[in-house]
């Protein structure tokens, strides 16, 4: 529990920018952050538990809470084999908001979009949000995006375009990161949680 007005850092980029990678090193090195726990229809893999890593929810269910108004933000993603919905139940963040922790997400880009939307309208979402978003040049992220060794030269391909339409929105961000090394990057992620904190003290 922080003493502070809490924070949520939103954290997009490209496939392989290593934005999940900073989200897991802040919550093992920074005891008072979380990650927000967002909602899928996808099935559990191997490990995973409900409501640790993901909300996992029927597609009749996600329709239901969609209905429902209580998305900040969903998106159907189209796969190989099914498409599949994720977004983020708004009280997956205000309630850990709202009991002062602090929060870390890592989402896409239409995703932030839809959180600037709903800050618009939500004083507290407003005051704990920043958004940053993770530059990649184009060699470092198809030498990531290889050395990951999963997709084949295709899929390669659809995830590098996906990721320069992605890099079109950086402008709208708070703040940005230039990709390097984890390290560097995690050195420039706790400035930028400094800065983020005297945005929130400051509010208002």
């Amino acid at each position: 529990m922080s003493a502070a007005a809490p924070v949520l850092l939103v954290i997009a980029g490209p496939a392989g920018s290593g934005k999940s990678t900073l989200c897991d090193r802040l919550v093992q090195e920074r005891t008072e952050f979380s990650r927000v726990v967002t909602t899928t229809t996808r099935s559990p893999r191997l490990g995973e538990i409900n409501g640790v890593h993901y909300h996992f929810f029927s597609p009749a269910d996600f329709q239901k809470k969609i209905g429902q108004g209580h998305f900040l933000e969903w998106a159907q993603v189209h796969g190989d084999h099914e498409d599949r919905l994720y977004g983020t139940l708004k009280s997956s963040v205000y309630e850990p908001l709202t009991a002062g922790q602090n929060l870390v997400m890592s989402i896409d880009v239409q995703g932030v979009e839809s959180l600037r939307r709903a800050a618009r309208d939500d004083e507290r979402l407003r005051r704990a949000m920043t958004t940053i978003f993770i530059v990649v040049d184009h060699e470092r992220l198809e030498a990531r995006m290889r050395e990951r060794a999963k997709d084949h030269e295709d899929e390669i391909a659809r995830r590098i375009a996906t990721a320069e339409a992605e890099l079109r929105e950086a402008p709208k961000f708070d703040f940005t990161i230039e990709s390097r090394t984890r390290d560097e990057d995690f050195a420039a992620l706790l400035a930028i949680l400094q800065k983020a904190r005297e945005r929130s003290a400051a509010f208002g």
